[in-house]
């Protein structure tokens, strides 16, 4: 990946017009009690060096990065590879606000301690567990049985390193947190900071419908992230996401994090960006629309959050 660093830049800069604005992310931007960042997926192949300097130009605390097989850090070159993301976004004054990760458990396959004490080290605070799926031809409520015992072992070993586990409620017929109820069954043991959601509203308003603010309200003591991105049905059964107050994601959703006073993160997510049949790094041109469909769904973010 950092051999294509010089290319890459010069690219971006072309795209972006190079400057980027330099902030601390010790403390969020005026106007606003919550860190900002940004899921970074759609970035995947550039240098260390570009992503930050892109998420500095679009006035991020930090970024919610993916490292996990094939993202932008290998969990097997977590302690080589990911100082080398961390030390990036610091010489930009920001953030590993939200580390995505391929963990669901403590396994040597899943690298799970060499990258969680890697990114403790580094003062990353919070990570987002890969999810469990269900088999739909078992019974339903055994197989949350047989995850507890898992995510038991991962919380300890968390607390113990000093990093927060999240789960993410996914939306879809085998996801496990799609009905938030079950995820929360075993969440509601632990304190917040032992073991939290990273709650998803486009997520939630697929599978809650009109029921979501009763799922948020059931888990929001909980809440360690909060995810904003937009989704609109396209045909039976099928949903896609689109930029930020287009679609069926609700104002409200703001409103309710805002009233019962939520100063976590908050992860703006624009993966309805997707360059399609793009192979290796995405062009300069998807760059450029990139930060330009940022820019815009932050300005509905703000109207929503009610941040100056």
């Amino acid at each position: 990946m950092q051999d294509r660093r010089t290319f890459l830049t010069t690219a971006a800069a072309a795209a972006t017009g190079a400057a980027f604005l330099s902030h601390s992310a010790a403390a969020p931007a005026a106007g606003r009690r919550n860190k900002l960042c940004a899921f970074t997926k759609h970035l995947q192949g550039l240098g260390y060096d570009q992503i930050a300097d892109i998420a500095a130009e679009c006035g991020l605390d930090g970024i919610e990065a993916p490292v996990r097989p094939g993202g932008h850090v290998e969990p097997e070159r977590v302690q080589e590879d990911l100082p080398k993301l961390v030390d990036a976004l610091k010489q930009r004054g920001l953030e590993l606000t939200i580390l995505t990760s391929g963990i669901n458990q403590v396994s040597k396959e899943q690298n799970t301690e060499a990258v969680l004490r890697t990114a403790a080290k580094l003062g990353v605070k919070r990570f987002r567990m890969l999810y469990f799926k269900y088999d739909l031809a078992k019974p339903i409520l055994p197989q949350i049985e047989e995850w507890r015992p898992l995510i038991k072992d991962l919380v300890q070993l968390s607390a113990e390193i000093g990093i927060q586990p999240l789960v993410q409620n996914h939306s879809g017929k085998d996801y496990f947190a799609a009905p938030i109820w079950d995820a929360f069954s075993i969440m509601k043991d632990y304190k917040p900071e032992q073991f939290g959601f990273a709650f998803d509203i486009y997520h939630a308003t697929v599978e809650g419908g009109l029921s979501w603010p009763l799922e948020f309200s059931l888990v929001a003591d909980h809440i360690g992230a909060a995810y904003f991105k937009d989704v609109k049905w396209i045909s039976r059964g099928k949903a896609e996401g689109v930029p930020l107050g287009t679609g069926q994601a609700s104002p409200d959703y703001a409103k309710m994090l805002n009233k019962r006073g939520y100063a976590g993160p908050v992860s703006l997510h624009t993966e309805y960006m997707v360059e399609k049949g793009a192979k290796g790094p995405p062009s300069a041109e998807f760059v450029k629309a990139s930060v330009e469909a940022f820019q815009r769904d932050l300005g509905v973010l703000k109207q929503w959050m009610g941040w100056s």
